[in-house]
């Protein structure tokens, strides 16, 4: 496999298009995957239909995309969900599997929206299900009054953390971000460090600290317009170089900057 692109398993959502049941991954993810110099495999939100150590035996790397659905909450021990709210239980049982065996391999993660959420579900950590109504926190929803491009502009500042590798990643203390999202996190899971916030406290980046290998995760679009917002391209160069690395053999240990780096 080293001597071909590495290859990067995109997690899908299942979605009911006029009755028929669809895996589906937005495009801007797969573009980001090959942007980044990799190849995209789409992986169907199946759950435990799937083997997700299988999977990971065939895969360089990890992306975690968002998604409208919100996690169920009896993964960490939350209240029931209000009516109406969209859930995907082949994504959770299948994201959260492969989140945790990446890790372990060294493989590199990244997650995106949902995909950080998962990432703190995954070690243990907790959601606020209505991130709006904490008080002290903004309303990160999106406004859907608003043409789509519109959204994904850049909408707050975040300040990362000091000697955080996020920080030194981007080379800014401060940066403005496409953060679009309903839940946040609450109780930071076991092993995590906070990469950035947002002015209202919540967690806009994190890391797996013990991770051999690149794991992070971000709460606003990163896969959207790398080649045009460096905070992005920075992000996703440091990605597609880490998975060039796992698909090279060269063991993790290396920070997600060095992979920037190559």
């Amino acid at each position: 496999m080293s001597a071909s692109l590495p290859l990067v398993g995109v997690v899908c959502n299942f979605r009911d298009l006029d009755g028929h049941h669809c895996q589906i991954a937005g495009q801007k993810y797969v573009e980001a995957v090959l942007w980044a110099g990799c190849q995209a495999v789409l992986l169907p939100a199946l759950g435990r239909a799937l083997d997700a150590d299988c999977l990971l035996e065939r895969l360089d790397g990890v992306m975690l995309t968002g998604g409208v659905s919100n996690v169920e909450p009896h993964h960490y021990g939350g209240g029931p969900s209000r009516e109406g709210t969209p859930h995907d239980p082949g994504r959770d049982a299948l994201a959260l599997a492969l989140v945790r065996g990446a890790v372990a391999r060294g493989q590199p993660v990244l997650g995106i929206c949902r995909g950080l959420q998962e990432m703190n579900v995954a070690f243990g950590g907790s959601l606020h299900q209505h991130l709006h109504e904490v008080p002290g926190r903004m309303d990160h929803r999106s406004d859907k009054r608003k043409p789509l491009l519109e959204r994904y502009q850049p909408r707050h500042p975040i300040a990362t953390a000091a000697g955080g590798q996020l920080r030194e990643l981007i080379g800014a203390t401060e940066a403005r971000v496409n953060s679009l999202h309903g839940q946040g996190v609450d109780r930071l899971g076991a092993g995590l460090a906070v990469e950035a916030v947002a002015e209202d406290g919540t967690v806009e980046a994190l890391r797996v600290v013990a991770a051999p290998g690149f794991a992070l995760g971000v709460q606003w679009h990163a896969e959207f317009e790398p080649e045009t917002t460096p905070v992005h391209f920075r992000i996703l160069s440091a990605f597609g170089g880490a998975a060039r690395g796992y698909a090279g053999g060269r063991r993790p240990g290396a920070t997600m900057v060095d992979f920037a780096r190559g």
